[in-house]
């Protein structure tokens, strides 16, 4: 999929849900397409090309976590985004900068863990319509099995004698009479093929066949059925040093289950539920219990350690501002996060509960709107380790009106959508868009700018009465003009102090 894709054509795929900021999607573009032109160097050099890592700039709203986002999907690597704010340094209560690492392993684990699954997805499916036809109607015990049984039994009941004569001392005739008593003997098995049982089985067989027709066709969808699951609560104390969940961000310590696998055996419950739902809980059961846990562990770490990419925001929040006198007072941590988030960028080896985790070759873009302080606030070290700097456009009226109608993922292609499932059918003029882009550019400069996230609220004002009454209008069709705009907004546009909490 990587090596289909060149630089022009992830821009292409970056433009059907992100409207302009090409400076960007060029950049990231290009950093992409090393990943794939770093595969095919020879070993010896490929480990001396690192990743260039991005720091883009521009206010909040404008596209810098969507276009980070796109790109991981583009490329079906581990992607998470963190903000700078949520770390500490070291040493004081909160998020320690090596949670990131630990997080991003996490989300490869799903990624490659989704993938084997679905390549076992068929035979999980045919194995899942086992245990339920064998629920249905269970496959006859046979003679074999029952007279294996009736041994064991009485095997059991001879380890009993032997174990009172234990209790007792073993003294006395009488336990010298029972200890010489020999087991009793299993009965001779009869024959386990006669024309009965052969009727019988054949006959059983017949159900099944027509039983696992109906469920694999749906028919019995609707059936209740009890079927034995593993539960999914945890058991208690499932990890020890730093805290039941690990230490502070739940990612630390050990894992005991992890640890001693099958001695602890998972808890398993009764559940009472349709054909259906035991299909697909059952079917997600066993496409588990089919993969190989140490290989997704092993592919997980290989595919964080390589594609993976980390998407660091705020940056521009841990920067000391220039003339602040050194980031004293309550602002004392942000140069020691920074420090701590160095290492990381500059590639380190990590400790996860998984393995060891290289950041070598990890994609690092940060961002942050550096409207009050500069990336030249940042510390040298970490300046350097960003090495490509691209600066975000704010967006205007005409990017308004082309986010509410271009993009896969459009706003205005969402509402409709959504009130279509009500049956009505919204219909919005091209002078509603209009109206609709002007005032979403014209409350940002008024007010604090949020760039696209401006419009999300001003359509959630503008559809609140039709989302409201649209179970029960009797018209199903519903024009929204630039007079139904007005109409919804300009009272709360006038009214500065309400618009101020309004939009």
């Amino acid at each position: 999929m990587l090596e289909e894709l060149t630089p022009r054509q992830i821009v292409a795929e970056l433009d059907r849900y992100i409207i302009g900021q090409n400076s960007a999607k060029r950049a990231v573009a290009i950093a992409l397409r090393n990943r794939y032109r770093r595969r095919l160097l020879s070993d010896d050099l490929r480990n001396e090309v690192i990743p260039k890592n991005i720091l883009m700039i521009g206010p909040t709203g404008v596209g810098k976590t969507e276009i980070a986002r796109r790109l991981a999907h583009l490329a079906r690597a581990p992607f998470i985004k963190v903000e700078a704010t949520k770390f500490t340094e070291v040493g004081y209560v909160g998020r320690d900068v090596d949670s990131m690492i630990r997080d991003l392993v996490q989300e490869a684990v799903r990624i490659v863990e989704r993938e084997k699954m679905d390549e076992v997805q068929d035979k999980a499916s045919a194995r899942a319509v086992e245990r339920i036809v064998e629920i249905l109607q269970p496959r006859p015990r046979s003679k074999v099995q029952q007279v294996a049984g009736q041994v064991g039994q009485q095997a059991d009941a001879f380890a009993e004698v032997i174990s009172q004569l234990f209790r007792n001392g073993g003294a006395g005739e009488e336990s010298s009479a029972k200890s010489s008593t020999s087991p009793p003997q299993a009965p001779e098995p009869e024959p386990v093929q006669d024309e009965v049982e052969t009727k019988r089985q054949e006959q059983i067989e017949r159900i099944r066949n027509r039983l696992r027709e109906q469920v694999l066709s749906g028919v019995r969808d609707d059936d209740d059925i009890e079927i034995d699951v593993e539960d999914s609560v945890q058991m208690p104390m499932m990890h020890v040093m730093g805290g039941p969940e690990g230490g502070q961000d739940g990612s630390g310590g050990m894992d005991m289950q992890n640890m001693l696998g099958s001695l602890i055996p998972r808890r398993r419950k009764k559940r009472k539920v349709t054909i259906k739902e035991a299909k697909e809980i059952l079917s997600k059961e066993e496409a588990q219990a089919m993969i190989d846990t140490d290989q997704v562990n092993r592919e997980a770490i290989e595919r964080a350690e390589q594609t993976g990419i980390i998407f660091v925001d705020e940056m521009d929040k841990i920067a000391g501002r220039s003339g602040d006198g050194g980031g004293r007072g309550p602002d004392v941590s942000r140069e020691g996060v920074q420090r701590d988030i160095l290492p990381i960028i500059e590639g380190s080896t990590f400790q996860t509960k998984l393995g060891h985790v290289r950041t070598d070759f990890m994609l690092f873009i940060a961002a942050g709107a550096f409207h009050v302080s500069k990336p030249s606030d940042l510390i040298p070290e970490l300046q350097g380790r960003l090495p490509i700097r691209v600066e975000l456009d704010s967006l205007t009226r005409h990017d308004f009106k082309r986010i509410l109608t271009e993009p896969r993922n459009a706003l205005i292609k969402q509402y409709t959508a959504l009130l279509a499932t009500e049956g009505l059918t919204v219909i919005f003029t091209e002078d509603a868009i209009d109206e609709i882009a002007k005032i979403a550019a014209d409350v940002n400069s008024s007010m604090e700018n949020i760039g696209a996230r401006r419009l999300h609220t001003i359509m959630e004002r503008l559809i609140e009465d039709i989302s409201f009454e649209a179970p029960d209008v009797d018209a199903k069709t519903v024009n929204i003009d630039a007079d139904y705009v007005h109409s919804k907004l300009d009272s709360v546009l006038k009214d500065e102090d309400l618009s101020q909490y309004v939009l």
